[in-house]
């Protein structure tokens, strides 16, 4: 009697808890399909944990094992604000080798550092912003107007050449394992986010399809169609009346369902603040709430998705099921970086301080930061120098020894970094006599240091140019006298003062070494430098990256990313976000110097070896083999560029870069290129029916070494 009473109280105890414990396995189980698996957590969770688990800082829900985390982390060229790592040159540098395959291994070097710096974290139980996985970078916008401070954190003013090096960023970034995310990239800032800084919380951009998608959104949809980014930041401003944070058209109408997207989106810091606060576009935080989850909008970074959703929900203006479809996408990037499995199943779990900084890394900012400096000038041959006809050498300017100068915005630091004179220094070796003097600071245009200094050296090298803190973002370019951008091209007015009085009283070789990320009046002191470098903001290694190049280590290869104009009169009202007179794909007045330019210490000559056939299908590919051959006495690296002209219709690009490929090639030696142009990449929009259209008639490839170089050409048909 006893036992018949206990039994069926003992059997609902057995299953319960077995089904209990098969059910707890599900989100923690590896071997379930990971969608089982996202479904299962957030069954699991109070609405309440669900809301707060959609802002960027999210805390911990221990009784599931969900772990506090800070999804703000930056890597644009390096591990940024998080202590040791190796910084690489400012991305607008790292552009202008025009090498996707190297910027790949800079890419997957900085993942390395950071899944090593969140182990290390980790294991300290350390879960603080910086030292995460997921990064907000890269900046894909365009670098249509050279006054944007941010340009320089870019790839350039080409939707090509940013999509091809944004790719390689990404896949990089994110690894291979077929399984799990190396970390997490985010593809910045969607969209038509390109200045002015001052006004980015503001400011509605007019933009009609055509150029929005052929050059705004060209790089954003390779990126996630090609790169497999796994997140998306939603930009600060409107475009035509529409926050891009609340913008279903943006982010679930072209993003998700047109590419195809399945990560998540997150927004710029306070984006969702300036929705009603600075655009007014919607009343208050809760409707904002709403309108940004109904949108696409997964993760926020601001203020407003906490007590906010909850409370649209009790009006109505947003359901459950939208906040768990919300919440799904961010939990599956933590699946994907192995956040709920065992760490020892985790390819990258090893990971540790001997893969920071390390010695390899360190070669290859080195090597990264020579490849990115552009040769401009080079009278008489008087570069590289040589060592045995120089006794004596003087640095100056107040960008020799800066810090900033060196690793930009969004950088790192280092305690291995080594400034211009460093690097000089110790190229020259202890039998060469180098000193260094300031010279002059941005300011003073009377008061100069090192001109006697300098008439008493064999040559004087110079370093003048911008800063982060004269460029850059609203903010934190503190000296900028236009809230982060640019008003003009104009380098200081002091160092064009200086550098008149150094070549009025020094008889002798100046070499002048320009850092910016931009585009400036290099014409204001080109007269007085017998050679000029443009370094960009080049990184830790950016002293002996310059020396290599000076000594002739090797011979400079760097190319424009960006169109260097005569004056700011060339370009079109800051405002105005239409192409039409901007970058070289819509410019054609005088320039100082052309997009893709870039000049060397050896000579290349061009032999096209294969056929082109005369006509084309939209399904086709153009297959060109390009025989380079050094014709000069250096060993050297060349970068091929293909350029398409189109037919004469209307608002037409005057032409586009569409292949590039970088290739070394030994003195007196030949390389074969091979370059491949889809037909289907010749498609432009078409207003009148919404859609892209490959539009039939006389195409031509231009093939040269920047976009006004024309080696050779051909002309073809597209039916």
């Amino acid at each position: 009697m006893k036992i018949k009473s206990i039994l069926p109280v003992c059997l609902f105890t057995l299953f319960f808890s077995t089904t209990q414990a098969q059910d707890k396995l599900i989100y923690k189980d590896a071997s379930q399909p990971i969608d089982l698996r996202i479904k299962d957590l957030v069954s699991r969770l109070t609405l309440k944990e669900k809301v707060s688990l959609l802002g960027y800082n999210s805390q911990a829900v221990p009784r599931l094992g969900i772990p506090a985390y800070n999804w703000w982390n930056e890597a644009l060229h390096g591990v940024a604000r998080a202590g040791e790592a190796t910084v690489f040159p400012q991305a607008i540098g790292m552009s202008a080798t025009f090498n996707d395959v190297l910027l790949k291994q800079v890419a997957t070097a900085i993942s390395t550092e950071a899944r090593a710096k969140y182990n290390l974290a980790i294991a300290q139980d350390r879960h603080v912003q910086y030292m995460g996985l997921t990064f907000w970078t890269p900046n894909i916008n365009i670098f249509r107007d050279p006054r944007w401070g941010r340009g320089q954190e870019t790839y350039g003013e080409d939707p090509f050449l940013t999509a091809q090096m944004g790719t390689a960023f990404v896949k990089g970034l994110q690894g291979n394992d077929p399984r799990y995310l190396k970390v997490s990239a985010t593809a910045k800032h969607f969209a038509a986010h390109s200045g002015p800084e001052a006004s980015r919380d503001t400011f509605d951009v007019a933009v009609d399809e055509k150029d929005l998608r052929e050059t705004y959104l060209y790089a954003f949809h390779a990126l996630v169609v090609n790169g497999g980014v796994e997140s998306v930041m939603s930009a600060y401003n409107s475009i035509n009346g529409m926050p891009n944070s609340v913008n279903k058209v943006l982010l679930t109408d072209i993003l998700r369902k047109e590419w195809g997207f399945k990560g998540h989106v997150v927004t710029d810091c306070g984006a969702l603040d300036d929705v009603f606060q600075t655009h007014k576009s919607l009343p208050n935080a809760v409707e904002t709430a709403a309108a940004a989850i109904k949108a696409g909008i997964n993760l926020d970074c601001s203020t407003i998705l906490q007590d906010d959703v909850i409370e649209a929900i009790n009006q109505k203006l947003l359901t459950k099921k939208e906040v768990d479809q919300s919440l799904s996408a961010l939990l599956k990037t933590e699946f994907k970086l192995g956040f709920y499995d065992d760490p020892n199943a985790n390819p990258y779990h090893s990971y540790g301080a001997d893969n920071v900084h390390n010695d390899a890394h360190i070669t290859l900012a080195r090597k990264i930061a020579q490849q990115s400096m552009v040769l401009l000038k080079n009278d008489n041959n008087i570069l590289p120098l040589n060592n045995s006809a120089y006794s004596s050498i003087m640095v100056v300017g107040p960008n020799s020894t800066s810090f900033d100068a060196l690793v930009a915005n969004y950088g790192g630091v280092s305690n291995h970094v080594v400034n211009f004179v460093e690097g000089i220094t110790g190229a020259a070796g202890p039998g060469i006599r180098v000193a260094y003097d300031m010279g002059c600071d941005y300011k003073d245009t009377t008061h100069f240091g090192g001109i006697w200094a300098a008439g008493n050296a064999n040559v004087t090298i110079a370093v003048m140019g911008l800063s982060p803190v004269l460029e850059g973002e609203a903010g934190d370019a503190f000296l900028s006298n236009n809230g982060g951008d640019k008003k003009d091209l104009s380098l200081p007015a002091s160092e064009i003062a200086y550098m008149k009085q150094l070549r009025k009283s020094v008889h002798k070789p100046i070499i002048l070494v320009i850092t910016a990320g931009s585009d400036v009046d290099v014409d204001a002191v080109a007269p007085y430098a017998d050679a000029i470098i443009f370094a960009w903001y080049p990184g830790e290694q950016g002293g002996n990256a310059l020396a290599d190049l000076v000594f002739g280590r090797i011979s400079p290869s760097g190319h424009l990313p960006i169109t260097f104009y005569k004056s700011i009169d060339n370009v079109p009202d800051y405002k105005s976000y239409h192409m039409k007179g901007r970058t070289y794909r819509y410019y054609d007045g005088p320039v100082q110097y052309p997009f893709g330019f870039g000049m060397s210490y050896t000579s290349f000559a061009y032999t096209l070896t294969s056929t082109f056939q005369p006509e084309y299908k939209p399904t086709d590919i153009i297959n060109a083999k390009v025989l380079v051959e050094n014709t000069g006495k250096m060993d050297g690296d060349e970068v091929v560029q293909a350029y398409i002209t189109y037919p004469d219709i209307d608002r037409m690009p005057i032409k586009e870069l569409k292949a590039f490929k970088r290739v070394s090639v030994t003195k007196s030696e030949k390389q074969s290129v091979d370059l491949k142009i889809p037909v289907s990449e010749l498609q432009k929009w078409d207003l009148a029916t919404h859609k892209w259209k490959i539009y039939p008639g006389i195409y031509k490839i231009t093939f040269g070494s920047n976009s006004q170089d024309n080696k050779m050409s051909y002309t073809f048909v597209v039916k």
